[in-house]
């Protein structure tokens, strides 16, 4: 019996896995002094992370329809600044200020997924104006930045670790290091599981990729293109909110100016990852990778200590490039083919 041909859409994933695995091997021989090898150095990119994994989730979601929302940054930012006011300002309990801002999420996402799908009106631009309505709220609500410190509750999440059992290290000073991970990690990699799950095996997660492979072919099948995006909007904000929360709690802060450039991030971990940005073809699995190369390319360039941060938005911006090329390649070839 032949095996199965591999397809350009599984191809894309391997070479985004394979890209991953050989940076962080480079990474682990250039700068093995630094302590890249450890097990932690690979966590901490997960950590740092794990805001932007909920969030290239919800983003995966949206692009499968073949839209985009380049409002989560701002919405992060809102998320931030609503919980570190709500805390150490207003004196508001941690817990009901994270449902607050999930609930927020969903009522974004309302709004933005009915303008897309019922009133027809472009993506880009619908998500547009909710970019900058949720920058301004974020100025209205407060324009200084405010730490979070008097949280008991919020502050002993944040600071929660959970070690890993293998992977421990002496470092320089004969102290043991113990890998470990924060809750952030663990709500985002659950997230990613969740989302992956949906996408594979529910009718909604197959609605996406039909709606956005041939919105006139999914509306002869039966399906609710219109209900279809609202619903990928919710969800894309809702994960955004998820990841506003573990964002929050990295930082541990507020401020106008926080996660700047975020939904770029998200966009090309995304597309790094296999998502098409027309729509109907991609998967978490991918976006995941392509947040694990964002952040390599991140760490590569602080572990560096001689190159400017700018470096690592040119390697990824490179990457993206890239990847797009690699892709519209692909799907000519499958034109031709049939």
């Amino acid at each position: 019996m032949k095996g199965k041909k591999i397809n350009s859409n599984t191809l894309l994933l391997l070479i985004t896995i394979a890209l991953f695995v050989v940076m962080y091997a480079v990474g682990c021989v250039i700068y093995s002094s630094k302590g890249f090898t450890h097990l932690q150095t690979f966590l901490n990119i997960l950590i740092n992370n794990a805001g932007l994994l909920c969030i290239a989730c919800g983003m995966t979601c949206v692009m499968l329809t073949g839209g985009i929302d380049i409002s989560v940054g701002s919405l992060v930012a809102m998320d931030c600044m609503f919980l570190a006011v709500g805390m150490e300002q207003w004196g508001l309990n941690a817990g009901l200020l994270c449902v607050l801002v999930l609930l927020i999420g969903l009522v974004f996402g309302l709004v933005q997924g009915f303008c897309v799908g019922y009133l027809e009106i472009q993506p880009f631009i619908v998500t547009m104006a909710g970019m900058f309505f949720a920058r301004g709220m974020t100025a209205v609500i407060c324009t200084d930045q405010v730490s979070i410190s008097q949280n008991a509750f919020f502050v002993g999440l944040a600071n929660m670790k959970f070690e890993i059992p293998f992977g421990a290290y002496t470092n320089s000073k004969g102290v043991l290091q113990v890998p470990f991970v924060r809750l952030p990690v663990i709500i985002a990699l659950v997230v990613l599981v969740l989302v992956f799950l949906m996408l594979r095996y529910t009718k909604f997660g197959r609605s996406l990729y039909a709606v956005g492979g041939n919105e006139q072919s999914a509306t002869m099948m039966g399906l609710n293109v219109k209900l279809t995006k609202l619903k990928a909007y919710m969800l894309s904000s809702f994960l955004c909110s998820v990841g506003g929360i573990c964002f929050c709690m990295n930082t541990m802060s507020g401020s106008v100016r926080q996660a700047l450039g975020l939904e770029m991030d998200a966009i090309a971990s995304a597309v790094i990852g296999g998502t098409l940005l027309t729509g109907g073809v991609g998967n978490v699995i991918g976006s995941f990778f392509g947040v694990l190369i964002n952040g390599t390319i991140s760490t590569l360039v602080k572990t560096n200590g001689k190159l400017l941060s700018s470096w690592s938005n040119i390697a990824v911006a490179a990457l993206l490039c890239f990847f797009i090329v690699l892709q519209s390649v692909f799907a000519k070839m499958k034109d031709t083919k049939k």
